[in-house]
C-alpha cells in the first residue's frame, strides 16, 4: 500500500513533537566535530507547501505548528523547533514546512551525511528533487527502508540519529518497526533511535511502546502527547508517542519543562495530556 502522503497533515501536532526532538537530538549530536550519520527510514517528500491542495485540504497545520507560530511565550526548546521552520519560510508568513530530512539538514554540517529512503514514486521524486544539488552528502534512496536499515549499519563514523517513521496504514508496519529496531541494536547498539509511532484506538499501536520496552535496550525515553479525547467510535489519532534508544541526558529536562506547554496550547479538548518516561540504568 503507497496510499499514505504526508502533505496531507504536515506540521501537525505530531510533527511539532517529533521535529521539535529532532531538533535537539541533532544539535546535541553536532556538539562534537566528529562526524555523524542522519538515517531516515521513511523520509517522505522532504518539503510541504501548506498553501497546497494535499496541505489544505486537512490543514491539520493549523492546530499544530500554526498555533506556535506567533507566540511570544514559547520554551526554549519549542523556540528552536519554530525557528528551523522560519528558517525555511524566510521573513513573512508560515506558507512551507520541512520535514524530517530538511529539519536535519539545516543543523548538520559539511562533514555529516544523511542516508534517505522513501518507497512512495512521488514523494521520492520530490525528495530527490529537494536535494539535487547536495551532493554525495545526501543519499536518496527510493526503497524500502526497513531492508535499507541493515546494509547502514554500524556506520563508518560509528554515530548516527536513525528515525524510524513508517506511515502505519497496514497493521504489518508495527512488526516491522519491532524487527527493525531490533535488529538495528543488535548491530550497532549505541546508536540514537528514534521511533515514532501514532496514538490510536487500534491494539497494535497500543502495545507498541511496550513492545519496544521490552527489546532490552539500557538507556531510553518514551514520551507522548496526547491533544484529544479518543473519539468515541474509535477513529482517529488523538496523540502521538516517540520512543528514544539512547537518548541525550539534556532530553529529559527540556521535555519536562516542553510537553506541558504543548498540551496546553495544542489541546482541542479537555481529554489533552503528556507522559514520560525514563528507563532504569
Amino acid at each position: 500500500m503507497l496510499s499514505y502522503r504526508h502533505a496531507f497533515h504536515a506540521g501537525n501536532h505530531a510533527d511539532v513533537l517529533k521535529h521539535l526532538v529532532l531538533v535537539q537530538l541533532v544539535a546535541y549530536l553536532a556538539q562534537k566535530d566528529k562526524p555523524f550519520w542522519y538515517i531516515d527510514t521513511h523520509a517522505g517528500a522532504g518539503a510541504y507547501a501548506l498553501d497546497s491542495g494535499h496541505a489544505q485540504k486537512l490543514a491539520e497545520y493549523r492546530e499544530g505548528v500554526g498555533l506556535l507560530w506567533q507566540r511570544k511565550d514559547l520554551p526554549a526548546a519549542v523556540a528552536a523547533y519554530v525557528a528551523e521552520v522560519r528558517r525555511f519560510n524566510g521573513e513573512g508568513a508560515l506558507r512551507r514546512y520541512p520535514g524530517s530530512p530538511l529539519i536535519a539538514a539545516q543543523t548538520l554540517r559539511e562533514q555529516d551525511k544523511l542516508r534517505l529512503f522513501e518507497l512512495h514514486p512521488a514523494d521520492s521524486r520530490h525528495l530527490q528533487a529537494t536535494f539535487a544539488d547536495a551532493g554525495k552528502r545526501v543519499t536518496v534512496d527510493a526503497s524500502d527502508g526497513f531492508a535499507g536499515l541493515k546494509g547502514l549499519l554500524p556506520p563508518a563514523t560509528r554515530r548516527a540519529l536513525t528515525l524510524i517513521d513508517p506511515p502505519y496504514e497496514e497493521k504489518r508496519d508495527y512488526e516491522r518497526v519491532v524487527i527493525a529496531l531490533r535488529d538495528a541494536l543488535e548491530r550497532f547498539a549505541t546508536g540514537v533511535y528514534v521511533v515514532w509511532y501514532p496514538q490510536l484506538a487500534r491494539r497494535e499501536a497500543q502495545e507498541l511502546p511496550d513492545r519496544l520496552k521490552r527489546l532490552g535496550a539500557k538507556s531510553w525515553l518514551h514520551a507522548t502527547l496526547r491533544v484529544a479525547t479518543p473519539a468515541a467510535d474509535g477513529f482517529g489519532m488523538h496523540g502521538s508517542g516517540l520512543f528514544i534508544v539512547n537518548p541525550p541526558w539534556t532530553l529529559q529536562a527540556s521535555l519536562q519543562e516542553t510537553l506541558p506547554y504543548l498540551a496546553h496550547v495544542l489541546a482541542h479538548d479537555a481529554g489533552a495530556g503528556f507522559t514520560l518516561e525514563l528507563s532504569e540504568d
